[in-house]
């Protein structure tokens, strides 16, 4: 049991698992931002226009049954909520186009850096050292 764990610890504790986990959690709230964007600003102008709301917008498959001396509800209605999809397909196509576009502007700044010439390393000073002796050694033969 002591090595399962140990194990788990080396593999939980890697930097590729805690980078994927950052990732999951900004993602989660990127998907927030995106669908507060869908719901508060893309889609109440597109109801202004179509007249409706997209997230009411349903086909009714059958009515709710209600009782009739008490107003209670014995069956729910069944609906066909498609402007719910609709709503959840635009939510998907803006998060598509902007990790399209991160990933893109990721991609130019890779190729730019992989572009730049690399310093050229600096000869260690043993070496260094070394080639002058032998330029002193070549200089007295002469």
């Amino acid at each position: 049991m002591g090595k399962f764990i140990q194990e788990f610890k080396e593999f939980a504790l890697k930097g590729n698992v805690m980078d994927m986990a950052v990732g999951i959690i900004i993602g989660g709230a990127f998907g927030k931002i995106i669908t507060s964007l869908v719901n508060d600003i893309i889609m109440p102008p597109i109801g202004l226009i179509t007249g409706s709301s997209f997230e009411d917008a349903k086909i009714v498959l059958r009515e709710a049954q209600t009782d009739a001396a008490s107003g209670e509800v014995l069956k729910e209605a069944i609906t066909l909520n498609w402007g719910s999809f609709v709503q959840t397909t635009v939510d998907f196509f803006i998060i598509a186009f902007c990790i399209f576009v991160l990933i893109k502007a990721m991609n130019s700044f890779r190729k730019k850096e992989a572009e730049q010439p690399a310093a050229p390393v600096p000869t260690p000073e043993d070496i260094q050292l070394l080639r002058e002796i032998r330029d002193e050694l070549k200089r007295r033969d002469k």
